[in-house]
């Protein structure tokens, strides 16, 4: 259970999305709106860590974690007001799998590439070892922290996140569910990740039949309510500007796209493609 951001296109500071709007994602740690339990009920509080992935003039991405709640960390304002850059990842964390520490925060990050993700996979520790024994030896020694989402991270690399993201996470997934099935139950995950490598961002969002659903959504453009209570197009949004949300940052709606079930999409330049999300048993 946790809430992410994604921004690609022109350099934007951290803190308009971060921080800033109505229902930004540290307000999310807090209020989430749309972070469901396997009962249906809503999971609210996202306080057991945060992150925030960036791309600034060097190949490799900067990085800051922490395993305090974001609504209650003034570094996270500071850094967010002060970093203006054309591609980052944002994430606050309830934890489901793993302890809260700061190598479980997202996002993860291997070379020029980010990884973050917002979701359950059931029994994982049952189904870890095994998991991680394909993981490729010079991946293994990588892993810092003990959650799914690392995990499958590598996993991804190791099936060729670099060369193919998109067959990378169908085959990822793919195994997900044979290793599930090995222990005797049926494939039960629920997945709403991003990756990137520093230029194009992928999302994908897929849960397993009866599992908890996990809502995605983008935008083009981010909206301002002026005093009449009207609303009206952010004048100042970046032209190629786009995010992809957990949930969205205003209560205003219209402008915000769902994701559809069992997709995957690639933003470019602006550019959005969505395509069939379908895993791939191996």
């Amino acid at each position: 259970m946790c809430r992410w951001i994604a921004y690609t296109g022109e350099p934007i500071f951290m803190d308009r999305l971060v921080t800033k709007p109505a229902h930004s994602l540290v307000e999310q740690s807090i209020n989430a709106e749309l972070q469901y339990k396997d009962d249906g009920s809503i999971w609210t509080t996202n306080g057991d860590g945060f992150g925030v992935g960036w791309y600034g003039e060097r190949h490799e991405p900067g990085i800051f974690k922490d395993a305090m709640p974001a609504w209650n960390d003034q570094n996270l304002h500071e850094l967010c007001s002060q970093t203006r850059t054309g591609l980052f990842f944002a994430h606050i964390r309830a934890s489901t799998q793993g302890g809260v520490q700061r190598n479980n925060s997202h996002p993860f990050k291997y070379k020029n590439w980010l990884f973050q993700h917002n979701g359950d996979v059931k029994e994982f520790f049952k189904i870890k070892r095994a998991l991680q024994n394909e993981i490729a030896e010079d991946l293994y020694p990588l892993i810092r922290g003990n959650t799914d989402s690392e995990t499958c991270f590598y996993l991804a690399l190791t099936y060729g996140l670099q060369d193919n993201p998109k067959t990378a996470l169908e085959k990822m997934i793919g195994r997900l569910g044979r290793a599930q099935e090995e222990i005797g139950m049926r494939p039960d995950m629920s997945f709403s990740a991003a990756v990137t490598d520093g230029n194009k961002l992928y999302t994908m969002r897929y849960f397993s039949p009866g599992a908890t659903t996990r809502t995605q959504f983008f935008t083009r453009e981010m909206m301002n309510v002026v005093e009449d209570g009207s609303v009206s197009p952010d004048s100042e949004w970046p032209e190629h500007g786009v995010v992809v949300v957990s949930e969205p940052l205003d209560r205003i709606g219209e402008h915000w796209t769902p994701v559809p079930e069992s997709s995957f999409m690639t933003v470019n330049d602006g550019d959005i493609k969505i395509e069939d999300f379908i895993p791939q048993i191996f």
